[in-house]
């Protein structure tokens, strides 16, 4: 028996550009690998002890669809403290992942047809969601300067429709480490209530930032039922990207039907993983330490970049990522799998971000100060 037809989306998902580039590479000896967006450190030593420790006490059956109810109280207490305001665990719903946690809440307002607004270039896997669920993907580009990265507030407006679902924001953002203004975030989320439109925030890169503790986010200014979901996750504030585990800040509203799509997507977080979330939130030293190393890896790399002639760059507001121009790079994908021939380093193509990000390359600097500068020695003669 032949196999049978798949569903037309499905059968035209593309595959992450990313693992094209490191799928034949990623055990090649003395390869220093800076493609993917993770950092060197492992978990907190409490957490990973908390993990074991959860194991041994039974913490291996199944949780509620929204998560254990100790996680999402101390996920609760965690951003109230942190943004200033109050949030009931009753708006929390505990995901597998920030990517899941993406997935879900599209899957939760996004009918076909409707379409929603995304700054990019971004991470790929919140707008292939919404071409998955037959929704429109409506694209407005960041625009770079040399001040950075600036979003046009008018032209993201000026995108919206009557089937308008939802403005997507990702900041501070991956790949370009823009970071929205308060004032942009109120604007923003100003006209999603005057349009009946959803403002979505991506805030996993939030702690990630070099002028202060925290970046803004819709939270700072939305009332509890707002039309406003925060995704978060474990991933890169507490170095638990293997760890799978994030969550959702919802109006309360909404979290029942939210956990029903839990439970038929993944049934809910891994139980002593989410005991381990519930430790890895009160690890706030370890949050400002890895901090101060991404500081001063960005400062490496910004510096090392700046000095190579074919490279166009300004220095990240936030999250731990060089997006840098090369001039005379006509193809980012076969550019970077040069690069790991030749140069034994590992980078993320721009394309891979969508169409708005090719000419560019992103370069992961959250690893140490020793194995950055091997690194930019050995790109130097590429870039130069």
């Amino acid at each position: 028996m032949s196999v049978l037809p798949l569903r037309p989306k499905s059968s035209a998902l593309l595959g992450s550009l990313i693992r094209e580039v490191s799928k034949d590479s990623m055990e090649q000896k003395g390869l220093i690998p800076l493609w993917f967006g993770e950092g060197h450190r492992s978990a907190p030593e409490a957490v990973v002890a908390e993990a074991h420790k959860a194991i041994d006490q039974g913490y291996q059956f199944y949780s509620a669809s929204s998560g254990r109810a100790e996680l999402r109280e101390a996920i609760a207490a965690y951003v109230s403290k942190l943004r200033g305001i109050h949030v009931s665990p009753e708006r929390i719903c505990v995901t597998t992942s920030g990517n899941s946690a993406i997935q879900m809440t599209m899957q939760l307002i996004v009918d076909p047809g409707d379409n929603v607004v995304f700054a990019v270039p971004l991470w790929p896997n919140a707008v292939d969601m919404v071409d998955h669920l037959n929704g429109e993907v409506r694209r407005v580009p960041l625009k770079l300067g040399e001040r950075g990265w600036s979003l046009d507030l008018d032209r993201l407006f000026a995108a919206c429709d009557n089937r308008t679902k939802a403005i997507f924001l990702n900041s501070p953002g991956n790949p370009t480490g823009w970071m929205a203004t308060p004032d942009e975030l109120k604007a923003v989320l100003e006209f999603c209530r005057k349009r009946g439109i959803w403002a979505i925030s991506d805030d996993v890169y939030e702690r990630i930032v070099y002028d202060g503790d925290r970046a803004p986010s819709f939270l700072d200014f939305a009332g509890p039922e707002d039309a406003v979901v925060s995704i978060n996750s474990f991933s890169k504030g507490w170095c638990m990207t293997g760890w799978r585990l994030g969550w959702i800040v919802a109006p309360a509203a909404v979290t029942d039907t939210l956990a029903k799509i839990i439970e038929f997507n993944t049934s809910g977080a891994t139980s002593f993983v989410q005991r381990a979330g519930v430790v890895a939130l009160q690890q706030e030293a370890f949050v400002r330490q890895i901090r101060g190393e991404y500081a001063q890896a960005r400062d490496i790399a910004f510096q090392r970049l700046s000095a190579m002639g074919r490279v166009r760059l300004t220095r990240p507001e936030a999250a731990f990522y060089a997006f840098f121009a090369v001039d005379g790079m006509t193809d980012s994908v076969e550019y970077c799998k040069r690069i790991v021939r030749e140069a034994n380093v590992g980078l993320a193509p721009g394309r891979a971000f969508g169409p708005e990000g090719e000419g560019f390359i992103r370069l992961c600097f959250a690893t140490s100060p020793d194995r950055l500068s091997e690194a930019f020695d050995r790109l130097e003669p590429m870039l130069r």
